[in-house]
């Protein structure tokens, strides 16, 4: 009889189980827990505060991925320097490349600065465009859908509360975006250098324009030579604004503005990165930061 009674509990706890969701960065887990509401757990697997191309691959991220069943990913190699490994070693099949469980969500994105060759020559290149898409507040519902339609094929007997979740959040974000374009409409003819090229679908979308790069290119540091020419550029073209994000050296930057009229301002590349706590506040500090 107890045998019994602890099977029956032991099933009731599983099918009233919430989905246990891994993102691997902040603002995809914002999006799943919106959509997904009390029906999931999330767990952040990179800290907003460091490189997104490095996050270092800790023991802990093992057990999170293990008892995982789901893994949102960015995709467009964007985590190749550190997931695979962690994925392989969690030896759980659910989330697995490829399996049910796994979620890319590059796969649904328009991707921009796709290369046309690829070689270490041109410094650290993604192969399938620029990965950094979730800095464009456009596209937070073109992600919120596919997470959606992922939570409603593995856990279709809650298929009503994620639509009706994703419903009500497309209408709350349509309505803040209205506001955030009309904000963005004021600096529409800006021009900024920035660090690394993390903010292009941002600019792209608000039609700002990108100059030049601090980095001579992607993931090599900035030579002397490379900075005076920034400088020049900046002078040439009347820039006002450097972009510069949370995890890259600063002292560049600030070198540069020392010798040019612009203005550092740090933009976070991620939920989180300037301690921004919702996605309405992450995405008004970067146009805050950008209007000024």
């Amino acid at each position: 009889m107890k045998k019994l009674i602890l099977i029956t509990i032991l099933m009731s706890s599983a099918l009233f189980a919430n989905i246990k969701v891994d993102t691997t960065y902040s603002t995809l887990g914002a999006i799943v827990k919106k959509i997904g509401g009390n029906k999931v757990d999330v767990v952040v697997l990179g800290s907003s505060k460091y490189d997104p191309h490095f996050i270092v691959p800790k023991p802990s991220l093992l057990s999170k991925l293990r008892r995982a069943d789901l893994l949102v990913i960015n995709g467009g190699g964007l985590e190749l320097g550190w997931l695979p490994p962690l994925i392989r070693s969690a030896n759980n099949a659910k989330i697995q490349n490829g399996a049910k469980g796994f979620l890319d969500i590059s796969h649904f994105v328009p991707m921009i600065d796709v290369p046309t060759s690829v070689s270490r020559a041109f410094g650290d290149v993604h192969s399938q465009g620029n990965p950094h898409y979730s800095t464009d507040p456009h596209l937070v519902l073109t992600i919120a859908k596919a997470i959606k339609d992922k939570l409603v094929e593995l856990d279709f007997d809650n298929a009503d509360v994620y639509e009706n979740n994703f419903k009500n959040f497309s209408q709350e974000w349509s309505k803040y975006l209205q506001k955030l374009d009309a904000v963005m409409a004021t600096c529409k003819t800006k021009k900024v250098v920035q660090y690394h090229e993390l903010f292009n679908y941002f600019l792209d979308r608000y039609n700002i324009k990108n100059v030049g790069n601090i980095e001579p290119l992607p993931g090599i540091a900035p030579s002397s030579k490379h900075t005076i020419k920034i400088i020049n550029i900046i002078k040439e073209n009347g820039v006002k604004t450097i972009l510069q994000d949370v995890y890259h050296e600063k002292k560049t930057a600030k070198f540069i503005a020392d010798k040019t009229d612009a203005k550092v301002r740090v933009i976070p590349h991620d939920l989180g990165a300037d301690g921004s706590k919702t996605l309405k506040e992450f995405y008004s500090n970067i146009a805050t930061q950008l209007c000024k």
